[in-house]
């Protein structure tokens, strides 16, 4: 599989002012897979130690903090003779299992800079906060998540399609755009876990995608249990579980009390915290006003819930895959929510951190609005092939925003005030902002 995120792990290697690195994302989003690929490619050598299956290992970093002495005894524990810092990968993987190998991170940075040591684990995330061990300001960080539509395709064998979305050329996307919708499909019914992608891709047959979705969810279930607060856990479970019906709510604002009778943020909020720490879920706020910068007319009391994957939110929902092929039932299914929580992973893996807007009167309201290149931009979801725009109209009269995004399953098309970019085509979204951008300001 080509995971767009390698880039940026070769780039560290190579970085001349080089930290460790830390790799954040949620359980069985590829992290230990990239980092072996990475040592497979780069290196002469990898040595990886799990800490979660030995004990030896964890206890390396029970005595002194030495840096000598931890990486000889590294040494000892995987065997194969002592490591050369300058050819060597040093994994620690589950890393959240041994605080003390987080804090020794520290000084790996400070006294042995030369040691190329990455680190994997679930609830990372959790970890980084203050008062922790861990050692903000000490080391790299890189956010590793789901596959995104660009990456399913590639790992299909369709990298010539995936090229030509990026290539600017809509008149040549246009003529696959009937294939590139069938794939999407498929896309948003197995997600991005590279497991499941792994296992729909030989035959796409989707029933092990399945199978591989409702395993990944019970290990959640189990990290509750495990990893969070003992009082906050049925909070924990609550919230997440409810999150697939909030969203197929005509209004997808999230409701506490809809996860649990009588809930109130004052007791939720917690819960809710630790689900964005972990990675699991997105929490997108609301703009009072679709002004520069975006994130100071946030509204922290009004916000959308998302999970981290399709293929999961269908999974939890008992989305079934013969929706597949009964033309555009995917889309429709559970009113187009899983065609909004497409859209904001598509959205986040750009680089964009999306918030949503709605009129002062509630008559109107845009999915999913973004702040780049000095421009703010409103993209309203389509889970279908309506042209309608009601909303974007009311948010231009409002703002006048150089650009306002209509994403549907209909081929490209300019209108000038409002662009239709087709869902499989979102990854172009920065592209497409900075040059109407450019061009108003020439």
């Amino acid at each position: 599989m080509e995971r767009t995120v390698m880039s940026a792990l070769v780039a560290w290697k190579g970085a001349p002012r080089r930290k460790p690195l830390v790799m954040f994302g949620a359980r069985q989003v590829g992290k230990t897979w990239l980092l072996r690929e990475l040592g497979r490619h780069h290196y002469d050598r990898t040595v990886y130690v799990s800490l979660d299956q030995s004990a030896t290992a964890r206890g390396v970093f029970d005595a002194d903090l030495d840096i000598g002495r931890i990486v000889a005894d590294l040494a000892v524990v995987v065997g194969g003779g002592p490591i050369d810092p300058s050819s060597t990968l040093i994994v620690l993987d589950e890393v959240q299992e041994a605080p003390r190998a987080l804090t020794a991170l520290k000084y790996f940075a400070e006294t042995a800079p030369q040691y190329h040591v990455a680190c994997a684990g679930s609830l990372l995330g959790v970890a980084a906060h203050p008062g922790t061990s861990f050692p903000v300001g000490k080391v790299d960080m890189v956010d590793v998540r789901p596959m995104t539509f660009d990456e399913f395709l590639r790992a299909l064998g369709e990298t010539a399609l995936a090229d030509l979305i990026g290539a600017d050329e809509p008149d040549r996307l246009g003529t696959f755009h009937e294939k590139l919708v069938s794939l999407l499909r498929w896309y948003l019914y197995v997600g991005g876990m590279p497991e499941a992608v792994a296992q729909f891709v030989p035959d796409r047959v989707p029933d092990g995608a399945r199978q591989v979705q409702l395993e990944i969810l019970t290990a959640y279930d189990r990290d509750f249990s495990k990893h969070a607060p003992l009082n906050e856990v049925p909070r924990l479970r609550a919230l997440f579980a409810s999150v697939p019906a909030q969203l197929a709510r005509e209004n997808r604002r999230f409701v506490y009390g809809h996860a649990r009778p009588g809930a109130r943020a004052k007791t939720m909020e917690l819960a809710l915290q630790w689900l964005v720490d972990a990675g699991l879920v997105h929490r997108v706020p609301r703009v009072s006003a679709a002004r520069l910068p975006l994130a100071a007319y946030a509204d922290d009391k009004a916000f959308k819930l998302y999970l981290m994957d399709t293929g999961l939110v269908g999974a939890m929902a008992g989305l079934d895959a013969r929706t597949l092929v009964t033309g555009h039932a995917l889309f429709t299914e559970l009113k187009g929510s899983i065609t909004e929580q497409y859209a904001l992973q598509e959205i986040i893996a750009a680089g964009l951190a999306p918030s949503y807007w709605v009129s002062r009167t509630g008559g109107a309201e845009v999915d999913l609005v973004v702040q780049h290149a000095g421009t703010v931009v409103p993209v309203e979801v389509k889970a279908e092939v309506s042209l309608q725009a009601k909303s974007l109209r009311v948010f231009r009269d409002t703002y006048t925003p150089e650009v306002s995004v209509r994403t549907s399953l209909r081929p490209w098309r300019d209108e000038g005030w409002l662009v239709n970019l087709p869902l499989y085509a979102l990854s172009v979204l920065p592209r497409l902002i900075a040059e109407r951008d450019a061009s108003s300001t020439a």
